[in-house]
């Protein structure tokens, strides 16, 4: 890794880049251990090695040939982590389809959107999750979706054409050499991925990453938690997010690993009842989960002393929490990753045996075969370490567009290859970063500008506090003003007035929350990310109702 005064560093380049495709490698890593698990499902009760796994994909693509399916073509996938999501997702990837992955928990509209503006050719989905019925979500908006050709659903079912087990048989009675013929006409570089980004203030953008983007970032996490065949991951984040097929289902393929899917979505019970059964030694997941699971009645009842490594992003991990997965979870090689959907996702990982100051207090230094500068927003000059400013990222894991958005890519990316992150990070003289905040994020109270991470890192050192948000809120005389959720520890008491007071004379005056509300959950993305814009927009409805009442 090369440093010098300047906020720029670039990753180590001793392990050379993957110049193969998904498939290629799924192939080898089947030759290799053809036996080992490749995917084990608790809530399907299933269990796949690689060469089962590689041979019900070579159904599907033929399955998908016999549909119709060509080159290019968009499959898009809604559905909670099970078996089939990984299937038809290395089957799409392995013939040149672009598989467009589509948060659960979206609903009829967002639905829409995101088919429409992919170009879906083919819908992969369970009937329903839960009391939502995607049956009935996507015959509400059928008419509306033109390109749409497909649909199969993973269950028996007669609403639609095709269940799963019936589009099986499909490629069953197809020739297998039109796979092969097929698969050699696709690139190492090929694209195979749209990743839709939340959209707060408009509608979300779909980032178009490839083969090389994606198998690369999840060997390099791999190798970097020192992943062989030896590893099985426990999995309990989205597939549908970068997290869970990148870091999770390509990162373990190429190590020759196991990921474990413990339920649908994320439960803590559930997920240590996994790790105990399965042996897993690495555990994936955002820092909510964890501190859902040390909230479980009976914790050290599980035996989880298999476990060693593992990776947290999403969210800035407490100190507090840090230390308990450390020496109670026994997770001692536990990594920090950062990153977003546009850079595949990983640019920044802690390393085994960073201490836990470093492990909480950064994301670690840059990945291999990345570049990475802090520059000023405003003027784009790069700064020097130690000053705040806005991350560019440039290497292999940039995406290659935003699909069907020429503009909003152009002001992403620049003529050099730059990814403009919109993160305020800070740059340490030995090339940790600091995450500080996001630009969009920031409060500016009466031309103050009010970084809410620097606000949020002082909450959490109150002895009640185990979580806390910052926000800013419109204000007619401020502009801004600075709003706080808190959620408190298990039996502790702390009234949001006593909240503020402990900030005076720690804090400057300006950055002290204009109001704190005490809350049991925050917010989130089916990924476990906060939305403070949604605790920004409550905020601003109450305060609406209330004749526009100041917070005090």
């Amino acid at each position: 890794m090369k440093m010098n005064n300047l906020s720029t560093v670039i990753g180590d380049h001793n392990s050379p880049l993957i110049k193969k495709t998904i498939s290629r490698v799924l192939h080898e890593t089947t030759k290799k251990f053809p036996n080992k698990p490749a995917i084990i499902s608790c809530i399907e009760n299933k269990t796949y090695n690689y060469t089962e796994l590689n041979s019900e994909v070579n159904i599907a693509c033929k399955s998908l040939l016999k549909l119709g399916a060509n080159k290019n073509d968009r499959l898009a996938l809604l559905s909670t982590n099970r078996t089939e999501w990984l299937i038809i997702h290395y089957a799409a990837i392995r013939i040149g389809l672009i598989v467009v992955t589509i948060n659960p928990a979206l609903r009829s509209s967002e639905i829409e959107f995101i088919l429409n503006d992919s170009g879906a050719k083919f819908l992969f989905m369970p009937k329903k999750f839960r009391s939502f019925s995607y049956t009935e979500s996507i015959k509400s908006i059928l008419s509306n979706l033109i390109l749409l050709e497909h649909v199969i659903i993973f269950e028996r079912n007669s609403e639609f054409n095709l269940d799963w087990q019936s589009f099986l048989e499909l490629g069953k009675m197809y020739n297998k050499h039109d796979v092969s013929l097929k698969e050699d006409q696709i690139e190492f570089d090929h694209p195979c991925h749209i990743q839709y980004t939340s959209g707060t203030t408009g509608k979300p953008k779909g980032a178009l990453l490839t083969n090389h983007n994606l198998i690369n970032n999840g060997y390099f996490v791999g190798k970097n938690q020192n992943f062989s065949e030896n590893d099985t991951i426990c999995l309990p984040v989205p597939l549908f997010h970068c997290f869970g097929s990148v870091l999770g289902a390509f990162g373990a393929l190429f190590h020759g690993s196991c990921i474990v899917l413990p339920s649908e979505t994320f439960d803590a019970k559930i997920c240590m009842q996994t790790i105990e059964k399965y042996k897993c030694t690495a555990l994936y997941g955002v820092p909510m989960m964890f501190i859902s699971i040390f909230s479980l009645p009976r914790l050290t009842d599980y035996n989880f002393s298999s476990l060693r490594t593992g990776a947290i992003g999403g969210a800035p991990c407490p100190k507090e929490i840090m230390k308990k997965i450390i020496n109670i979870l026994n997770i001692k090689d536990i990594t920090i990753v950062y990153g977003m959907t546009e850079t595949s996702p990983i640019s920044f990982q802690t390393n085994i045996g960073d201490n836990i100051d470093v492990q909480v207090s950064t994301v670690g230094n840059v990945n291999q075969h990345i570049e990475a500068k802090v520059v000023d927003p405003k003027n784009k000059k790069i700064l020097n370490k130690g000053m705040s400013g806005e991350l560019c990222i440039r290497g292999y894991s940039v995406m290659r567009e935003y699909w069907n958005n020429i503009s909003e890519t152009k002001k992403a990316i620049d003529d050099d290859g730059w990814m403009y992150t919109g993160d305020l990070v800070l740059m340490r003289d030995n090339g940790y970063l600091e995450i500080v905040g996001r630009i969009k994020d920031t409060i500016i109270r009466g031309g103050e500008n009010i970084y809410p991470r620097e606000v949020e890192e002082f909450l959490i050192k109150i002895n009640e506090i185990e979580e806390a948000y910052v926000f800013g809120v419109p204000d007619k005389s401020y502009g801004e003003i600075v709003g706080c959720w808190v959620k408190l520890k298990e039996n502790k008491k702390v009234s949001p007035e006593d909240i503020q007071n402990k900030c005076k004379n720690q804090i400057a005056t300006y950055k002290i929350p204009s109001f704190v509300r005490l809350v049991n959950n925050f917010p989130v993305t089916a990924s476990g990310k906060i939305q403070k814009f949604k605790m920004s927009e409550k905020e601003l409805a109450l305060k609406l109702e209330n004749n526009n009442t100041k917070y005090h």
